[in-house]
């Protein structure tokens, strides 16, 4: 590491230290060099990277950005598949040329599981297998079958994948909730999806259904 790389660590490194040491042991701070993307030091170092490792894909935002520029926040995928939240800011020396850019990846993971289990506590408890009558309000049976999923599965309504989804339409569907006029747009927002794949999914179940 030369002179000119010790000054901008000297310089910047406090505050990414603080950064670091505020958000630990979640999320990543991470100094590069301006000019050919490698990494000048690393704080809480989740990607396990060292100085003089190149930049991840990305990681800087885009090209030709302007001094003092912030990026972000946006996602990303971190090495392994973690899910992290980062931003990216260019830092210019005394004479405003862009010298280093500092980048923060936050880890979702913790965020995700603790939105998960608040979702869980706020669903209204139903006994396995137990249905709200329509009469009770559709809307509310809306959200007992997609609040049931969400605890046996343990993440938000939105973050359901394609089988946990086919698998709340068909409850919803066997309940009668789809006979209700305006039902697909209730059960669209409830789970965090668009209307279009409410309806590709309902017609792949009831294709199923008149196959079986």
């Amino acid at each position: 590491m030369d002179d000119d790389i010790d000054a901008r660590v000297a310089l910047w490194g406090p505050a990414c230290e603080a950064v670091a040491r505020l958000l630990s042991p979640h999320a990543e701070v991470v100094l590069h060099d301006v000019g050919d993307e490698r990494v000048l030091a690393v704080w809480n170092p989740v990607t396990r990277r060292t100085a003089g490792d190149r930049a991840l894909p990305g990681e800087l935002g885009p090209p030709g950005r302007p001094a003092d520029d912030v990026d972000g926040p946006r996602e990303t995928l971190l090495p392994g598949g973690r899910r992290v939240s980062s931003v990216s800011a260019v830092l210019s020396d005394a004479d405003g040329t862009p010298s280093a850019v500092l980048c923060v990846h936050l880890d979702r993971t913790p965020l995700d599981r603790a939105a998960a289990v608040l979702t869980a506590f706020a669903a209204p408890a139903a006994a396995p297998g137990e249905q709200a009558p329509l009469a009770e309000g559709w809307t509310r049976q809306v959200d007992r079958v997609i609040a049931a999923r969400v605890r046996a599965r343990g993440r938000p309504a939105e973050r359901l994948d394609r089988t946990d989804r086919l698998t709340v339409l068909g409850e919803l569907e066997r309940a009668g909730v789809f006979a209700r006029r305006g039902a697909v747009p209730v059960v669209a927002e409830a789970l965090g999806t668009s209307r279009s794949t409410i309806y590709a999914l309902l017609a792949e179940l009831r294709a199923g259904g008149e196959r079986a």
